[in-house]
């Protein structure tokens, strides 16, 4: 398959109309705004689909935020109505009610999964005050490996970018006319200011071209990938529930 970065931004473009038309006419699309590649991508989709009057951005700092200058230059460039929401208090009070509580500290991972909780939570408090459906912003190369917080970033009502390696991303922003700075941007978490190929222990290319290609020439990073990407699974896949085949005679469709 030939890609096509301005066809497939078109696509994306006329899905997320669709979607809108039958899931929330006249509906705000409520993007959180990280200042990273994902979120600006979201938002400048959202923006040529519904038109920036229908983009609200919601900029979640935890206390201070290094880059939230690059949060401010999208929100500015798109020209979308905006709002700073800071999740420091939350956070705080969080976190000492869990130590009364437990009578002790959380856990590191509970720690650093909070604040995505926190702001998926903001992010549908202004979609039921705003006439808003909530984008989720995961991509398919964070997905794949887990890399993203249940409940928090990997929530959503729509997704467009779930299909998408992080190369297909960029090449998606550049023919949205962003600013070179944001779709160059190297990847931070967000939580413990180490970026995402630190993480991982492996780069985004590497990654994109083991899921296109099924190639990755480290023997020892393809199997870091493929542990990271079946403990992961379960993040993806609808929850379990217990089946009865007991009558449903209420109209479905």
């Amino acid at each position: 398959m030939t890609f096509d970065a301005a066809q497939l931004k078109n696509e994306i473009v006329a899905w997320i109309r669709d979607w809108f038309e039958e899931n929330g006419r006249g509906c705000n699309a409520i993007v959180g705004i990280s200042g990273g590649k994902d979120s600006s991508a979201v938002a400048a989709l959202c923006a040529e689909a519904l038109g920036p009057a229908r983009v609200i951005g919601v900029l979640m700092p935890n206390g201070e935020q290094h880059d939230i200058d690059m949060a401010e230059l999208l929100v500015r460039h798109l020209g979308i109505r905006h709002y700073v929401f800071n999740i420091r208090d939350s956070f705080d009070a969080m976190t000492d009610t869990y130590t009364a509580a437990a009578g002790g500290e959380m856990s590191c991972q509970s720690q650093m999964n909070l604040g995505p909780r926190l702001r998926m939570t903001a992010l549908y408090l202004f979609a039921q005050s705003h006439n808003g459906r909530v984008a989720n912003t995961c991509n398919l190369s964070e997905d794949w490996v887990g890399y993203s917080t249940k409940y928090g970033d990997a929530a959503g009502d729509f997704s467009p970018l779930s299909n998408l390696t992080v190369q297909e991303v960029k090449a998606v922003m550049r023919t949205c006319n962003l600013p070179e700075v944001l779709v160059e941007k190297v990847p931070i978490d967000g939580l413990c200011g180490r970026t995402d190929e630190d993480n991982l222990g492996f780069s985004y290319a590497v990654l994109d071209r083991y899921i296109r290609e099924g190639v990755c020439e480290d023997p020892d990073i393809r199997e870091k990938i493929d542990r990271r990407h079946f403990a992961n699974l379960f993040k993806l896949k609808p929850m379990p529930s217990f089946a009865w085949d007991a009558p449903i005679r209420a109209k479905t469709e």
